[in-house]
Parts: C-alpha cells; structure tokens; sequence
C-alpha cells in the first residue's frame, strides 16, 4: 500500500475489517447453505474472471466483471453474513486494472461484501424471504416481493456509493463534496435493473426448476450487457475520430478555434427545432463539427494570409469542402454528414460552391450547418475583430434568406435562440471582446467582389 495515501489506506483497512465483522457469523451459524453459497460463489468469480478469458476477454464487457444480479440473488436467497461472503472470491482474484493491485482487490471485496450484507438484512428485515416463498405449495408473493427486493437493491447502490465516495476522499483527494456529487444517481439505475434480475434468479431458484433454471436468468442479461457495452464503446471510438479530426483543423487554421463545436452546437439547436430524430441529430452535430475538415488539404500558407488572396488561391480554398467529403467518404458511421461536408458552401440561388446547387437540391444537413456556420463566424469575437451582437446576427441571416440560406432553417435557429439564449466564445488567444459592443461589418470569404456583394455572410477570416 506504499502508493496509497495514509487516510486511503485507514478508510480501506475499516472497511476491510467491517466486512470481515459482518462475514465471520457465517463459520459459526448452523444451518448455512453452503451448497447455494459456494454456486453464487464460483459463478461471481466466474464473472470477473471473464474478461481475462483468452477467447473472449477483449470483447467481454467490463462491466460484466461486477455483476450484480449474482450478488443480489444471494443477498434475496441467504443470510446476510453467508450473503456477504459471496462477492469475497471473486473480488480478490478479480482484473485489476490500475495499480497497486492488492490495495484495490481488498477494497473491492470488502466493499461489495458490505453492500450484500447490508442489502440482505434489509430484505431479512423487511420479510423478503417470506414473500418468495409463500402459501402452500410455496409461490412468490407478487407485487409484495417487489418491496423488500427494491428496498434492498436502494441499499446497496446507496452503500457501494457511499463508499466509493469516502474512497475518492481520501485515497485520490477529492473534494468531500465533488466526491459523492452524483455518485448515488448514477449507481442507483444499474443497480435497479440488476436487482430485478437477482429477484427473477431467487424466485427461479425457490422454484421447482431449481438453481439450473435461475441460471438461465444470466444469459439474457450477460448478451444486452454486452450489447450496452459494445455501443458504447463503438460511440467512444466515434467521439475519438472526431475529436482526432478537429484538433487537427483547429492547429491548423488557428483563427477559427472553437468554431467547429460551436457549429455543431448551432446546428443541434436547429435539427431539435425541426424534430429530427435523435439519431439524425447525432449525425448532424457531426456534421457540423467536421464541416470545415477538409481545410487540412489546404495549404497553411493560405489560411494564415494576412494580404488578398489571389483568383488561384481562392479557388484553391474553395476546394476545401471537395477535400473534406474525400477525407470522410469511408467514415460509415457519418451518413448524411459526408453531403453536408461537401454542399455546406451552396447557397440557394446557385452561386455557391463546389457544384452551385439551386434550392432543394442542396441537401438538407447542408441548408442546416451552412445557416449555422454563418451564425457562429458573425456572433464569435476572433483576434482581427469583435463579435456582432447575436440579434444583429439573426437579422442579417433573415436578410439573406431564400437567397444564401434555408428560410426554414434561419426561423428554426432563430426561434431556438429566442427560447435558449446563444453564448458566442473566442476562438483564438485573444482576449474576448463583449458581443454586445458595436457591431462591425462581417467578415467576407476570400472571394471576388462581385461575390462579396452578394453574399455578406461567412466563416471565414476577412482579407
């Protein structure tokens, strides 16, 4: 324990000892069902040591390793001394992912034998036991198991909480406050949904079917744990691309930091505006985050100019919408986002760029991160001038509706800033300028004057 703090090694050692205290009784009482125990055991044990199986350890769910339906059918099937001591084996022999590894082990068996005890007392208090076997022939008793099964199963997440709150305090120097923040909530609901599945194994186990029965409960549970699992790590994979891709921009066009996600958030408060499914606005948050990708085909020499863009520089940065949708084209998971990527430069009257698409035929996550990246670039305060106030930015985008923007998307944005308020950002090292100070003119995109007259709003930095 020489890398753990002095308070964290005290806290693991009294709760070592707590759970030592409500496990001894277990070798002294008579009548213990050693035969259920040492099943609930070895099959908990079974379940932490999936993850370190050669065959399916890496696509095993770590969330699989705390399984908590096998310790709440034991805190619902037995006393609460022989209760505690289920989670005993398993905790010690379990992964360890962090180091020390003897220090964590004793914390975790100590921790969740604490828990099951504490939970099977309740049921005990609370006549759980009478409830799953009442009447004759013995039958649960429903709803009235529900109640001490849900009593118990409160009482566990709230002790598991309450103990890795004291553990943050002291062993990783938390804040009491930040420590516990939240804990309770976000292991109450796992907790729930396992303690219903502990319940159907205790009722299955009761039953004449037998334990063999109540072991089928797992099966289903282990495969939508696993699902849960693989989505989120699918979606944790997806966040990485994107992020990788931003930074990626955001180092290279440094007077735009920032604008991506907000363009994103912009483009979110639209898509919600319109009722898009949920799905369709995850989709499209991509698609403004990574709408200006395809700068990173560009030239920095360019981006950075601070004089006049020549006709052969400007068309070389108009090329940067075809680059982005080349970078993103394999990204399956971008759907719709790639077409935003490539159109998002189109106007409505067909003097955009790359293709100079006319009204609908603009697709539609296009019209959306087009209105939403002209918003952010007028309302973002950026090192060569200040923001202009977010009304005045609203109000150019209604002047230049149906010509370069969705009429459709200019009221939705507008209405959801109306309701929510906009908080524009810097996006580069210099000081924020307040957006409510005098507005001064939008920056222009680095095209011809004819096109500058036309199109008065843009992202891009002013030459």
């Amino acid at each position: 324990m020489r890398s753990v703090p002095l308070r964290g090694s005290v806290t693991i050692g009294a709760v070592a000892v707590g759970a030592a205290v409500c496990v001894l009784p277990v070798l002294s009482a008579d009548g213990t069902p050693w035969g259920a125990l040492a099943l609930l055991a070895a099959l908990y044990a079974g379940c932490e040591q999936l993850t370190r199986c050669r065959v399916v350890g890496e696509r095993a769910p770590r969330g699989m390793a705390a399984f908590f339906p096998v310790l709440l059918a034991g805190a619902f099937l037995l006393p609460p001394a022989a209760a505690a001591l289920v989670a005993v084996p398993g905790a010690v022999l379990a992964r360890v992912e962090r180091r020390p590894a003897a220090p964590r082990r004793i914390w975790r068996a100590a921790q969740l034998a604490l828990a099951s005890w504490a939970a099977a007392g309740v049921h005990l208090a609370l006549g759980g036991r009478q409830a799953l076997a009442a009447g004759t022939p013995p039958a649960p008793d429903f709803p009235g198991a529900l109640v001490p099964a849900g009593a118990a199963a409160l009482v566990f997440a709230l002790v598991l909480a309450a103990l890795d709150g004291a553990i943050l305090a002291t062993a990783e120097r938390l804040p009491v406050r930040a420590a516990w923040r939240g804990l309770f909530l976000r292991t109450l609901a796992p907790v729930v949904v396992h303690g219903l599945a502990g319940l159907m194994m205790a009722v299955l186990w009761r039953s004449p079917y037998g334990p063999l029965a109540a072991l089928l409960v797992l099966l289903p549970m282990y495969i939508s744990c696993w699902v849960f699992a693989q989505y989120h790590r699918e979606r944790a994979a997806h966040q990485a691309t994107i992020r990788a891709l931003v930074q990626a921009v955001d180092i290279k066009d440094e007077y735009t930091r920032g604008h991506s996600e907000r363009v994103g958030k912009a483009s979110v408060l639209i898509a919600r505006e319109l009722g898009m499914e949920d799905a369709r606005v995850e989709v499209l948050r991509f698609a403004g985050i990574l709408h200006d990708v395809g700068k990173l085909g560009v030239p920095t020499r360019l981006l950075r100019k601070d004089g006049p863009l020549t006709d052969e520089e400007r068309r070389i940065i108009e090329l940067h919408p075809e680059y982005g949708h080349e970078m993103v084209r394999g990204i399956g998971f971008l759907g719709e986002a790639r077409s935003a990527i490539l159109h998002h430069h189109e106007r409505l009257d067909g003097s955009g760029y790359p293709y100079g698409l006319v009204g609908r035929q603009i697709p539609e996550f296009a019209r959306v991160v087009a209105v939403a990246d002209a918003f952010d670039a007028m309302t973002s305060t950026r090192s060569y001038r200040r923001a202009r106030p977010v009304a005045e930015a609203v109000a150019e985008l209604k002047r230049c509706a149906g010509r370069q923007f969705d009429p459709q998307m200019v009221r939705a944005l507008a209405r959801a800033i109306e309701r929510g308020g906009w908080h524009p950002a810097v996006t580069s090292d210099a000081p924020a300028v307040a957006s409510d100070g005098p507005a001064l003119p939008a920056p222009r995109k680095n095209v011809p004057p004819e096109s500058r007259r036309r199109t008065p709003v843009t992202g891009e930095r002013p030459r």
